[in-house]
């Protein structure tokens, strides 16, 4: 599949699912997408920790279901809807509501094709085993002197801590509350305008699929190739655009929607 490199990855995403949709005939079937917003509960189960954003009121997890296959991903602005494929297609990347709701239909209409997995939130503790095998894997793959976590997700950002030591980490967020506080030993950035900065110095960059839906990924990976660093893409929101762009994405413990 050829998508136009000089799209947003967005864009090049829509491109690529009406392709596939195309040569799927998608598009005929009357396919019907139902997007919600899910409780913390359903998005995560009852981990032992309750630091995570999603169990504090910050974030929400909003489920598609694409033909019977659902596909999840993180915002800060849910809301339902119901359409066709089609319909989400069409979606105005110009809203976190829009980006999610097409972000998470992308990650279900892949499941439903069988070409991604994990794209179901973990539940319960396997968070925790999840930070624990993308710290265990940054550390064997490319063993860095220098790691940086963009987005303050507490499981990996404690697993980072302890695998590379917290004078070799760094964290920038977005949300005010975290910034400026210190978390296992690590002051937290302010993502807004030190991003650039945790890049620059940092070997591998960590970062989370919900920058697609809050529209900082391109930035982000645009700095992260100019600068000639690793990056590394988690979480089940950027399944669908991981596998149609063709960047490294950990998602350990993710689920499958089907």
């Amino acid at each position: 599949m050829t998508l136009t490199q000089d799209l947003g990855t967005l864009e090049r995403t829509r491109a690529g699912l009406r392709q596939l949709a195309q040569e799927n005939e998608l598009l005929d079937l009357d396919v019907s997408v139902l997007a919600k917003p899910l409780t913390p509960e359903e998005a995560i189960g009852t981990p032992g920790r309750r630091d995570f954003p999603i169990l504090i009121g910050k974030e929400r997890v909003i489920e598609a279901c694409v033909a019977g296959t659902r596909g999840h991903a993180f915002t800060d602005s849910p809301r339902e809807f119901l359409g066709s494929l089609g319909e989400v297609m069409d979606l105005p990347f110009d809203s976190n509501q829009h980006r999610a709701i097409f972000t998470a239909t992308l990650n279900a209409a892949l499941g439903h094709l069988g070409l991604v997995t994990a794209t179901v939130h973990c539940l319960d503790d396997e968070p925790e085993t999840c930070a624990r095998e993308i710290a265990s894997q940054v550390r064997e793959r490319w063993d860095p002197g220098e790691v940086g976590l963009i987005g303050m997700n507490p499981a990996i950002a404690e697993r980072l801590a302890e695998a590379f030591g917290p004078a070799h980490l760094r964290i920038t967020d977005m949300d005010r509350d975290n910034i400026g506080r210190e978390r296992f030993g690590v002051e937290i950035w302010d993502g807004r305008t030190r991003t650039e900065a945790l890049i620059d110095c940092s070997d591998v960059v960590v970062f989370t699929g919900t920058t697609l839906v809050n529209d900082t990924f391109d930035a982000i990976w645009a700095h992260i190739h100019t600068r000639g660093k690793t990056p590394l893409v988690y979480g089940m929101t950027a399944a669908g655009a991981s596998h149609l762009i063709g960047f490294d994405r950990l998602c350990p413990c993710g689920h499958s929607g089907s």
